[in-house]
């Protein structure tokens, strides 16, 4: 047997493998039409991805929409494979984003940092492009669609559930992401058993895609086995040669260790996980970083306390300033070894996958021998 596509709606890829979204500039189009060409889906960050227009101090909310059209058709011209977005629900340019991002015909949007109530009304209606909430209980995932339902006349065309292993802004409290109840392995049948209703109703599968903590071939096996229909993965894609963000912070990966994984309280009000280096360090005993807000970026950040601007600290990080700048990371990245190409980390994931099914085929035949 092969590993099964991923199918949502009238989109399919030939792997079930999502590139996570990493901002600020961490996946453009470089990195989210390799992963398309290699079969999954990749996925652009709209978070701050203005950065590098020249107006982007000026107006930040219009360089963000040009930059996302513009990493859009790019990545439209570097593969006709399934190309989604990220586009957090936090953010105060999220409905001209969602806006954009229709306007320019991409496949999918994943929204995530809070619940996207709205996000139909902005998507322009109809089916295309997808819409896939990202959730973190089987409560969000009900009261989401029971919430679209009502005043959209819509459901997801998928869910993604994301555990505590994640890297960046978790949606979880801090005393949440150790304890065992709020495991993946935990989420996944309960976001599923919540879907099921408005599956029935709709007369068509609502997808789930297991996120946070996804690192190997055997760990898409394991989800896939519990019910989702794909996985999304953004940790592994950092170390790639084609990971839009600069060598020093890949290599940042590359050198951590499993102790540098630390858990940051973020200037938005969320729990984050990041690398622990000088500039987490310095924040900690009491540091501010020379702060003025030109960007206005996230709506729950409280611009009167905060120590330091998280746009400016995930840039510096991004162009490799790693000292002077804020590195999320996921639970695992302490495992990345070395920078590969997309393609290969697919076919070594695909591999991983396919001897974990052979095994588990082969220790289910014996069984049934003995018996």
């Amino acid at each position: 047997m092969a590993i099964p596509k991923l199918v949502i709606g009238d989109l399919s890829t030939p792997l079930p493998i999502v590139q996570g979204g990493m901002g600020i500039g961490v996946s453009l189009a470089g990195l989210a039409s390799a992963v398309a060409n290699a079969g999954g889906i990749g996925v652009i960050a709209s978070a701050g991805i203005g950065w590098a227009e020249p107006d982007f101090k000026v107006n930040p909310k219009r360089a963000n929409e040009n930059a996302l059209r513009k990493q859009i058709r790019k990545a439209r011209s570097l593969t006709d494979g399934v190309i989604g977005v990220n586009i957090m629900v936090a953010m105060t340019d999220f409905p001209d984003l969602v806006k954009a991002a229709a306007e320019e015909g991409v496949d999918i949007i994943f929204s995530g940092a809070g619940l996207p109530l709205a996000m139909p009304a902005y998507a322009g209606g109809g089916s295309s492009p997808k819409l896939a909430p990202i959730v973190s209980s089987g409560r969000a995932a009900s009261v989401l669609c029971r919430k679209w339902l009502g005043k959209h006349d819509r459901l997801p065309d998928a869910l993604v559930v994301e555990g505590p292993m994640a890297g960046g802004h978790l949606g979880f409290k801090p005393e949440q992401i150790n304890d065992e109840n709020f495991r993946l392995e935990r989420l996944i049948p309960d976001v599923l058993e919540a879907v099921a209703p408005f599956e029935k109703e709709a007369g068509r599968p609502i997808p789930v895609i297991a996120a946070g903590g996804v690192y190997t071939g055997d760990d898409i096996y394991k989800y896939l086995a519990m019910g989702a229909a794909g996985v999304q993965m953004g940790t592994r894609f950092v170390a790639t040669h084609e990971c839009d963000a600069a060598l020093e912070f890949k290599m940042a990966y590359i050198r951590a260790r499993e102790e540098d994984l630390s858990i940051i309280k973020s200037p938005v009000g969320l729990p984050g996980r990041a690398l622990r280096n000088r500039f987490i360090e310095d924040m900690e005993s009491g540091g501010k970083s020379p702060f003025v807000c030109p960007y206005h970026c996230i709506h729950s950040c409280d611009i009167s306390k905060s120590p330091y601007c998280i746009t400016l600290a995930l840039l510096n990080a991004r162009r490799g300033s790693v000292d002077r700048g804020l590195i999320f990371a996921g639970k695992n990245a302490y495992r990345v070894e070395e920078i590969v190409a997309v393609a290969e980390l697919m076919q070594t994931l695909v591999a991983e996958y396919e001897r974990r099914e052979a095994t588990e085929a082969a220790e289910t035949q014996a069984e049934a021998n003995a018996g």
